[in-house]
């Protein structure tokens, strides 16, 4: 089914692969000798990168992008964030979606305040406002923004728009507010990996099958970590662009840095539907283009498939899981009672066994993945004539924008699901990051959504809440509906049915969305409300810094949810110190109230005080700084204290800046990592002034204990490699081996200014 290759490879015409150590064979090919670093130029992503890119350095990027996009989640920190860096206007296109903070449930007025913050802030700005329930964040770029060749940066990590020839990515607001000041996107060069499609996929087989396939193969082994996955081969054709739009997306799940497909007549058809033909071109490899790996898919073999908790990774064909349903069950529950930290018995899904099948309790087909028309016109057709049924199992469809929703009614889709008993709702990502349809506890959740993490469907085991989700596609959870709630392959359905074609109506747009750009209007006020804050004033790097481990996590891998909840908490995202309150409130309950103790050091010394007077664990540091050779008379007074996270992978998932900032705020120096997960994440701890640390090995620190690093600003403007920090423990100072991987000149100058604001204010 999926192939990875263990090198790179040559494809010629866009049809053959021939592996770059077959060299006989390729000259044979092509009839003649190949220079592979000009075969390199013939990818799509070469192009799309070279005419971005202002370095004048192909190994060096920097790009700017020709349009931004943010949610109600990210866009108020954004905007105050360039606003204290000095922007007076929105200098390219930058749209505001309000799809996560949608229901304004919580909190009072501080949802709807935001909304009211992201017009006005459209109009003052020259932007462009979309309201709530009107579309989910990346099916109105894809219906209004993207194009060939374009580049597009989003505050979210599933901002990927390359089935319509567009290379998005998503980042933490730091990089975006870089682009609002007219600065750029700096990145190496990335490795491009080659997606080779062949055949097609069967009757039954959606989206989110070959999606899952693709992260099931690449993600542990991190086989596409921060490179780019091109799209091509003969078997992109099998597919219209709503169903790559559909696998595309999910290519975030795989920590890629970005993605792009070949485009051909049926992206034009896409694009002319929505009224933006211009936005057309034929992208394609070179007659020769070289690929850093190849993932090869026989989208044929593919078989409706299912992510288990607690990672979109977590995957096995349906199939399978009947096999080995037993087993499989006893692992996750495992894996829950680790995760919650509590009995085994307090998470059952054998419980759910019956007679060897597995019943669940809810299904939802939702967002940017789930909600596209083409799934939902599948999952209403399985469910033609058919129920539900009146018992535990529920059945929610988020079409993903007002024109989907438009077309779905016309063409009844949305009559037989509602017969079959499934609820219709707006536009909404919320049953994507625990905002909406919260199972049940000891519920299980199969959901057409992006993602399973531990309790982002919104359960709390803190509070002895616990319930999981499994990421399935929409035909197979229509199918499992129809079979009354008992997990089934949409294969067991499969019929001759082809989805009708869609007819977009984009009358909604034009009544609803402000279009703002290149129209600011700076004598109209922006609109705050009382929980919108400016973020708190931040010191620059001092020449020496004392952490303090203010949390120590040794999972394999630390997801931003897991740093700074979803769900309800987001509510207060405009709030800095106020969101700051949930900091791994989740994962280690105790690591504000140690975050803040450490703050509060730091700044009774910038305050001229003697913290270490009234504090035995600093004063005892301060006496073992003493014992190492250089040190004897280091000034306590130039000494920043502050707080440090360690983690072995920190960052997988959310682009959310937040998961960084909420460190920062609290006094966070740090974050000490075996490696990082995502480019975005480690971008999010720079922007914010905080130090990447990377070690090798255990840590043989704790929790309370403190590290110090010496003459940490010259250590910047050396090699990285070997940084020199100590251990203060009972036997004195302990050399530790600390290394920071390669930053840019201005990541160096932004973390020496405490963060991104000041530098910028600095210039």
């Amino acid at each position: 089914m999926i192939e990875l290759w263990k090198g790179g490879a040559y494809l010629i015409d866009g049809t053959t692969l021939v592996e770059e150590d077959r060299a006989e064979e390729l000259t044979a090919l092509v009839k003649g000798p190949v220079d592979k670093e000009e075969a390199r130029k013939g990818t799509i992503a070469w192009s799309i990168l070279r005419e971005h890119n202002t370095s004048g350095d192909m190994e060096k990027l920097k790009l700017k992008f020709d349009a931004l996009t943010s949610h109600d989640i990210t866009f108020v920190g954004i905007i105050q964030t360039a606003k204290a860096s000095g922007m007076k206007e929105f200098p390219i296109p930058y749209v505001l979606t309000n799809c996560h903070n949608s229901l304004c449930a919580v909190g009072g007025t501080i949802n709807e305040d935001d909304h009211v913050f992201g017009l006005t802030a459209a109009r003052h700005y020259g932007g462009i406002f979309v309201p709530p329930h009107i579309a989910v964040i990346h099916q109105y770029m894809r219906e209004m923004m993207a194009g060939c060749g374009r580049m597009i940066l989003g505050s979210d990590s599933h901002t990927r728009y390359g089935a319509l020839g567009t290379m998005a990515v998503g980042e933490g607001g730091g990089e975006l507010v870089k682009q609002l000041l007219c600065d750029t996107y700096d990145v190496a060069r990335p490795q491009v990996v080659a997606v080779y499609l062949e055949g097609k996929p069967a009757p039954g087989v959606g989206p989110h099958d070959v999606a899952l396939a693709i992260v099931g193969a690449v993600f542990k082994n991190g086989y596409v970590k921060n490179k780019v996955m091109e799209f091509v081969g003969p078997g992109v054709a099998s597919m219209d662009t709503d169903y790559r739009n559909g696998v595309d997306v999910m290519t975030t799940e795989t920590t890629c840095l970005t993605s792009i497909w070949q485009t051909d007549e049926d992206t034009r058809r896409y694009l002319r539907m929505h009224g933006r033909e211009e936005a057309y071109r034929e992208l394609k490899p070179a007659a020769v283009a070289y690929y850093d790996g190849v993932v090869k898919v026989d989208l044929s073999a593919v078989q409706p498939m299912i992510a288990m908790p607690f990672h979109p990774s977590n995957v096995y064909e349906i199939g399978e899981l009947k096999e080995n349903l037993g087993d499989i069950l006893r692992e996750i529950e495992k894996e829950a009672a680790r995760i919650s930290g509590r009995d085994e018995s307090r998470f059952r899904l054998t419980d759910k066994m019956e007679n060897g099948k597995l019943r669940v309790d809810q299904g939802i087909i939702a967002g940017c993945a789930g909600g596209n028309y083409s799934n939902v016109m599948a999952a209403a057709h399985i469910l033609g004539g058919k129920t539900c049924g009146s018992g535990l199992f529920n059945l929610s469809v988020y079409p993903s924008s007002q024109p989907v929703y438009m077309d779905l009614v016309k063409k009844g889709a949305v009559t037989e699901l509602m017969a079959a008993g499934a609820v219709v709702k707006t536009a909404f990502c919320g049953p994507c990051f625990g905002a909406g349809d919260t199972p049940a506890n000891n519920t299980l959740s199969i959901r057409h959504t992006t993602r399973n993490f531990p309790n982002r469907e919104g359960s709390k085991p803190g509070n002895g809440q616990m319930a999981a989700v499994a990421l399935m596609d929409a035909r197979s959870i229509a199918a499992t509906a129809a079979n009354g709630g008992i997990l089934t392959a949409a294969t067991e359905f499969a019929d001759d049915y082809q989805v009708p074609e869609y007819c977009f109506d984009g009358t909604v747009y034009q009544s609803r969305v402000y279009q703002g750009y290149g129209k600011a209007r700076p004598q109209e006020p922006v609109v705050y409300g009382p929980n919108i804050k400016d973020w708190p004033e931040m010191s620059p790097l001092a020449d020496h810094i004392l952490l303090k481990v203010c949390a120590k996590i040794l999972d394999d891998v630390t997801t931003t949810d897991e740093l700074i909840p979803s769900g309800e908490t987001s509510s207060y995202r405009s709030n800095p110190l106020g969101l700051a309150e949930f900091t791994l409130s989740r994962r280690d309950p105790g690591y504000v109230g140690r975050a803040k103790q450490a703050g509060a050091l730091e700044t009774l010394r910038r305050a001229g005080g003697q913290p270490w007077e009234t504090d035995e664990g600093l004063k005892l540091a301060f006496e073992r700084i003493k014992t190492i050779p250089g040190c004897e008379d280091i000034s306590r007074q130039e000494t920043e204290i502050g707080s440090v996270i360690y983690a072995r992978k920190p960052g997988d998932g959310s682009a959310r800046e937040q998961a960084a900032s909420c460190q920062r705020v609290l006094g966070g120096l740090a974050n000490i990592a075996g490696e990082y997960a995502t480019k975005r994440y480690r971008s999010n701890v720079m922007n914010w002034g905080m130090l990447p640390f990377l070690m090798e090995g255990e840590p043989e620190f704790s929790v309370g204990d403190f590290i110090y690093v010496p003459e940490i600003r010259k250590a910047l403007d050396g090699d990285m490699k070997d940084i020199p920090a100590y251990l203060l423990g009972e036997g004195g100072a302990k050399r530790l081996h600390l290394s920071i991987a390669d930053m840019t000149g201005d990541e160096k100058e932004i973390v020496k200014a405490g963060c991104l604001i000041n530098f910028n204010r600095n210039r």
